[in-house]
């Protein structure tokens, strides 16, 4: 099982709030038998608790300490939000990359996203993609 792959990919969605976009990246992760359905009341909650957004146009919902039980893989599933979404950063969210990590695999793929987004050319060649193809590309080269 891939960690991306384009089940698990919606490129110029359409979202009215972060909520709706957590409900989105939340069931693609579901479809693809990484969590459970109530992997996504997790991932509400921790937003509740804390925004997940990064920075630069980036959010990474995921679930709360407690819902690391209920992950049975670990993937992603990311959101192109042309129009952005708020998260409550102060700048609207276009990339959301929902995640569910198995053990302590979310910190090697926060920091792999985070270097994937730090340059503003590369964030734009992801907002851009043209295809999920295209997307995978992008993240299996920056995921190295």
């Amino acid at each position: 099982m891939t960690i991306l792959s384009k089940e698990k990919i919606k490129l110029d969605a359409i979202v009215t709030d972060k909520y709706e976009a957590i409900r989105m990246v939340g069931q693609m992760l579901v479809d693809a038998g990484h969590a459970p359905q109530e992997y996504i009341d997790k991932m509400i909650e921790r937003e509740e608790a804390l925004s997940t957004y990064i920075g630069g146009g980036l959010a990474m919902p995921h679930g709360t300490n407690e819902a690391k039980a209920l992950i049975r893989s670990t993937g992603i599933a990311v959101i192109i939000a042309p129009a952005g979404v708020d998260f409550g950063g102060g700048e609207p969210a276009q990339l959301i990359i929902g995640l569910a990590a198995a053990g302590d695999d979310h910190l090697d793929i926060l920091t792999n996203v985070a270097m994937l987004v730090s340059e503003e050319e590369d964030m734009q060649r992801i907002l851009n993609a043209a295809s999920e193809e295209e997307l995978i590309s992008i993240f299996e080269a920056g995921m190295e």
